[in-house]
């Protein structure tokens, strides 16, 4: 298994969930990890290497859906079956199957939200994204302009950052935000550890009360932020099943020859305390249930 990163917590609960499933099935897992989000060369390396300890699969988790593809076609050349998690490729036919988040849909569902919440009152939009290269980042992106009904260029939008998917950029990046548009009112970022950072700087300019932030993950601590107010609504994602699923694969690979393949979606709900008509969600009761650690 190869993460994009080891410290955000939806990729270690990823990889705790894919031990715990290759255990269960007497199977031996090997792990690295990009050293931060964007980190091509790391996964490249880790891909070689595992190849020549003669893994019979590799679930991957891709920094930049494009640049991995030459070393996934060389994994898949010599007969190793190379599943995308979370993020799909570009082409997304280049692994055997992905098991992912739709990730459009988890950035409409909070741009719909977002939407919602604001009606027809003058909106001021921070958009913060996760890297350059992820395909994750750019469908939740496109999905939430989608969701809130304007387009790239709609002058709505005062502020668009790359934060990396970490904290620290994230609030570093609404620091920026706010210095150019200190009233801005909504925020949207591409990931918790994201939203928590913005959250940051929200708080130390006495903003956070005004401001509509939505995010994607529904990690634990998400859930706890939605339930205290500090985020509005999060798309629940489902790390655990994408991890289950894809041991589950390349053991079934490995005994049997046979290939999963095409897309497998593992869901997405919208999670808040404050429903917005007409807009499915569930509440955090729900969320705390089904969260990550």
């Amino acid at each position: 298994m190869i993460t994009k990163t080891e410290t955000n917590p939806f990729f270690v609960t990823m990889r705790q969930g894919a031990q715990a499933m290759a255990t269960a099935l007497s199977a031996t897992l090997m792990t690295a990890a990009g050293r931060y989000n964007g980190d091509n060369a790391t996964q490249v390396t880790a891909i070689e290497n595992m190849v020549a300890a003669g893994v019979k699969g590799i679930l991957i988790t891709p920094n930049d859906a494009a640049a991995i593809v030459p070393s996934i076609k060389k994994a898949r050349d010599a007969g190793v079956l190379v599943i995308a998690l979370d993020t799909p490729t570009r082409p997304q036919d280049a692994t055997d199957a992905l098991l992912a988040t739709d990730n459009f849909k988890a950035g409409q569902l909070i741009g719909l939200y977002a939407k919602a919440m604001t009606g027809d009152e003058p909106v001021k939009i921070a958009v913060l994204d996760g890297s350059v290269g992820s395909s994750a980042s750019r469908l939740r992106h496109a999905g939430f302009l989608d969701g809130f009904g304007i387009a790239e260029d709609d002058p709505s939008i005062v502020c668009s950052r790359n934060t990396y998917g970490e904290r620290t950029m994230g609030r570093i990046a609404m620091h920026a935000c706010l210095r150019e548009t200190p009233d801005l009112n909504v925020v949207y970022t591409v990931n918790e550890p994201t939203a928590f950072g913005a959250y940051a700087a929200l708080k130390a300019r006495g903003l956070e009360k005004g401001v509509l932030l939505v995010s994607v993950d529904g990690g634990c601590i998400g859930v706890q932020a939605v339930e205290i107010g500090q985020i509005a609504a999060t798309s629940q994602q489902y790390p655990l099943k994408m991890a289950e699923l894809g041991v589950q694969a390349v053991v079934e690979y490995a005994e049997s020859g046979a290939k999963v393949s095409g897309y497998t979606d593992t869901g997405v709900r919208l999670i808040t305390n404050k429903p917005a008509p007409g807009i499915e969600s569930k509440n955090t009761f729900f969320g705390r249930q089904y969260c990550w650690d």
